[in-house]
Order: C-alpha cells, then sequence, then structure tokens
C-alpha cells in the first residue's frame, strides 16, 4: 500500500503563504537542499493543487532553474506530478496529469496500487482536505524562523480535531527545524 506524506514550510506563526501567495521567507541552503534531493530520490509522485501546480511549473522546466539548481530542476522535471483542480484545463509540464472529479476516491484508489509513496508539496487546501478525509500518513512540516503576522494558515478550513504522534525531528544549520508526525491512534 502506498502512503501520502505532506512537506511543507511554515512559519512559527503557522503560515505556509504569506500574502499575495509570498513565500521568499523560506530558508534554503546547502543542507535544506540535500534533504529535499533525498526526499525527492525516493522517486515519490509529487500531488499539488492547482496554485502550487503554476507555480512550480512556472519555475523547475526554466532554463533558470536548470542553471541555478541543476539537480533539483532533473528532479523536479523527471518526477511523476499529479494535479488535483477543479478549474484547470490542462497541464504541460512533463510527466503530470490533471485529477479534476472525485479527488478523494482517485486517492484511496492510488493508496491501494502497488507503488512508490506520494508526496504533497505546498497545496494547502489539498492538505486540509485529505487530513480531514484521513488519508494522509506522514506530515513533514519544516518550521523556518521567522514571523510574519499574516498569511494562508497551513491547515486553513481543518474542522475536527486531528492528533498527531512526532516520530523524528531534525535541526537545520540555518535555523529550520523539520518535524516528523503520523496520525495518532
Amino acid at each position: 500500500m502506498r502512503n501520502i506524506k505532506v512537506f511543507n514550510f511554515i512559519t512559527l506563526d503557522g503560515y505556509f503563504e504569506g500574502s499575495k501567495r509570498d513565500i521568499s521567507w523560506h530558508k534554503h541552503d546547502t543542507e535544506t537542499t540535500e534533504y529535499a534531493l533525498e526526499m525527492l530520490n525516493l522517486g515519490d509522485t509529487l500531488l499539488f493543487g492547482r496554485a502550487t501546480y503554476e507555480l512550480m511549473a512556472s519555475y523547475w522546466p526554466t532554463p533558470y532553474a536548470t542553471m541555478n539548481d541543476p539537480i533539483m530542476a532533473e528532479g523536479m522535471n523527471k518526477a511523476d506530478k499529479i494535479v488535483f483542480s477543479r478549474t484547470l484545463k490542462k497541464v504541460e509540464w512533463n510527466n503530470t496529469r490533471l485529477s479534476k472529479e472525485n479527488i478523494a476516491e482517485e486517492i484511496k484508489q492510488l493508496k491501494q496500487i502497488p507503488g512508490k509513496n506520494m508526496t504533497i508539496l505546498g497545496s494547502g487546501s489539498i492538505v486540509s482536505q485529505f487530513a480531514q478525509l484521513g488519508l494522509i500518513d506522514e506530515y513533514q512540516i519544516m518550521i523556518v524562523p521567522v514571523i510574519l503576522g499574516t498569511g494562508i494558515p497551513i491547515f486553513k478550513g481543518m474542522n475536527h480535531l486531528l492528533n498527531l504522534k512526532l516520530t523524528s525531528t531534525r535541526t537545520f544549520r540555518n535555523g529550520n527545524v523539520l518535524l516528523c508526525y503520523i496520525p495518532a491512534e
């Protein structure tokens, strides 16, 4: 059975995006990039909502991304990707397919198919929807030591308690702290 995990950067005050979709506060350094590459090399299928897909697809397939971060660009461009959106008409980033209907049912079916795990990047609305349905098996939350004061909370729209169990932590030299959780039984 395949698992779904979430990997998201958040601020100390709980936002995964600032105003106007700002993510310039993400702290990336060599160590953080190496960790992201380790995760990407696991071969997971990447899952996105529309807004995160548009952001990623506007950057990773470009010559600038290849020049700036060639190894990560290659991994992102080669990865299988699924975009969940009712409004997008088509997706053009290679190895990407669009899912428009019955998102929860599709995920339940995908989890039953043998294969590698699936990772949600960004995509707050998808994270909240899947969390409420009990579809997420692991939460990897990278806390960035900044306070924005305003933005979009990572679990916007959650309407019930979700108990989690801490499974590991990792402190990065740049001050980021990775907290890994699984749903508590």
